[in-house]
């Protein structure tokens, strides 16, 4: 049964299709609607709308259980890719259905090459939504710790997860956690407040690592580096080593 907030997310969705699919009625890019009724092209755009959403869902599906982390520039090009494709069949669909005619082969490129801009673009939008707009609210759950509270914000199998470290990539922060990483819009100032009443610390200006992580200490010359479960290693800048050996962390 879904709680609160899964129908909750389930509208803003919804919401958010309604209005990508309004937009391109208005637009109507490459005259894909041609002479329908507001409301015929209105249900076409949407229509692509979600069969585009759909297509690119299954692709990260797919991805993600190969195992393998792929950042967001590769999730956005192959995500776009496949729900370009997914729309431009799903138009000579209805190109047929509708008219009885078939697009000449011959402008089957251009075709997809239009749709794929629009998608590429929607699907941007979509992921940066879904990390944010979209995103689970982090409220205070009572007898959670603040590593469980800062989990809930990711899909559900890291929920059970060990935190061990947050790292900063960009606009992006990588979650390194005992089932895995996973990459979400935020700050680290922003995660690091979440964390204040967590056991671990600041080690770098874009690292925060849980104090019960730390397997090990690599030291080339001056350099000092956190060694993670997973072998990842956190940097230790100069500005918090002395912190760090406060922490025990370091000899």
């Amino acid at each position: 049964m879904q709680n609160a907030g899964d129908w909750t997310r389930r509208l803003r969705e919804i919401g958010i299709y309604a209005v990508i699919g309004a937009f391109l009625t208005i637009i109507s890019p490459y005259n894909g609607s041609g002479n329908l009724p507001l409301w015929g092209a209105y249900l076409y755009w949407t229509g692509l709308v979600l069969t585009g959403s759909l297509s690119a869902e299954a692709t990260r599906t797919l991805m993600e259980r190969t195992g393998r982390k792929f950042g967001v520039p590769v999730m956005l090009a192959l995500m776009s890719v496949t729900s370009a494709l997914a729309v431009t069949a799903m138009i000579i669909l209805l190109e047929a259905l509708t008219s009885g005619r078939s697009i000449p082969p011959g402008y089957l490129p251009r075709l997809f090459g239009l749709v794929w801009v629009i998608a590429a673009a929607v699907t941007a939008v979509g992921i940066m939504i879904e990390r944010t707009v979209l995103a689970p609210v982090t409220e205070p759950v009572k007898g959670a710790s603040p590593e469980e509270t800062f989990l809930s914000r990711l899909p559900v199998k890291y929920r059970t997860a060990e935190l061990y470290a947050v790292s900063a990539e960009d606009h992006y922060l990588r979650i390194h956690t005992s089932h895995g990483e996973e990459l979400i819009l935020m700050r680290l100032a922003d995660a690091m407040r979440e964390l204040a009443g967590a056991d671990g610390l600041q080690v770098h200006r874009s690292w925060w690592v849980a104090k019960s992580a730390v397997r090990d200490t690599r030291k080339q010359g001056s350099k000092l580096s956190l060694v993670l479960p997973s072998g990842k290693e956190a940097p230790v800048s100069r500005t918090f080593q002395a912190e760090v050996k406060a922490a025990g962390l370091s000899a």
